[in-house]
């Protein structure tokens, strides 16, 4: 489950790096919430405040999620 979560947080991402001044791909919270507190813990995305209703996919989330998209024989969208 943690895998999908991650490939279905890059898949959806968007950017608001206008509006907000930061450059990160941002998903939403939708998602089983031990599964993103261990993805949180390991580095893949940051939650910022719990409160939140997005999170930050970090480099190494955006790695993993490209290494797991190969290993499933999805195709990237452009």
């Amino acid at each position: 489950m943690k895998e999908l979560t991650i490939v279905l947080m890059y898949l959806t991402r968007y950017n608001e790096a206008d509006r907000f001044g930061s450059n990160y791909d941002l998903s939403w919270k939708g998602y089983d919430f031990d599964i993103i507190n261990e993805l949180d813990e390991e580095d893949y995305i940051r939650q910022g405040s719990h409160r939140s209703k997005s999170v930050a996919i970090t480099e190494d989330g955006i790695k993993l999620a490209k290494k797991l998209l190969h290993k499933y024989n999805v195709m990237d969208w452009k």
